[in-house]
Formats: structure tokens, sequence, C-alpha cells
């Protein structure tokens, strides 16, 4: 989460005289799912240490590579101006979707 901060904080801050508004948006994008992931992280630690017997480290390691594809391409598309980085967005946003879909099952089956 203070990574997320830090990031967007750099994007509102060090960015907006420097990138396009269009850009400023992508950028603003991966902060937002960083940060509402990064919270789902935290739910989820805080439901394995209630329930540990509740098997949730696979959406943890989905939400992680979520971040890591969805958010971190589109900084690196936005700061670089490689747009070719857009391509690898949507396998960050896979990850989210199953992420949540087998947090749904689990939570549900419990």
């Amino acid at each position: 989460m203070a990574l997320a901060v830090a990031i967007g904080a750099f994007g509102a801050h060090g960015l907006k005289s420097k990138v396009s508004n269009e850009d400023l948006i992508i950028f603003e994008t991966g902060v937002r799912y960083q940060i509402y992931h990064s919270l789902a992280l935290i739910i989820l630690g805080l439901m394995i240490y209630v329930v540990p017997n509740l098997k949730l480290s696979i959406i943890g390691y989905l939400f992680t590579s979520g971040i890591l594809l969805f958010s971190g391409s589109l900084y690196i598309l936005v700061l670089t101006n490689l747009r070719w980085f857009g391509a690898i967005t949507p396998f960050g946003g896979l990850c989210f979707i199953f992420g949540w879909i087998l947090f749904a099952i689990k939570v549900f089956k419990s």
C-alpha cells in the first residue's frame, strides 16, 4: 500500500507536466488497481490468519501477479512511452479476474 501511495504521489506531482493527460489517466489506473488489490491482499492475509485451513494463498499469488503485470505494464508504458507494454496489461487483468473468481468460490464453499 505504501508503494502504491508513493507511486501515486509521483504520478500526480512528478509526471503532471511531463506526460499527456491521457498518459496521466493510464498511470492513475495502474495506481488505482494496485491500491484495490493491495487492500485485497491485506484482507486475504487476515482471512488466512483467522481461518488457517482456508487455502487462499493461490489467490494472493494471482493478485500479486496482477499488480505486477497490470499496474507495472501501465507504469512502464507511461514512463518509457513503449506502447507495446499495453499488450501485457490484459494478462494482469486476467490474474485479477481469476483471483476474484477463485476467492468467491472459496468463500462460498466455506
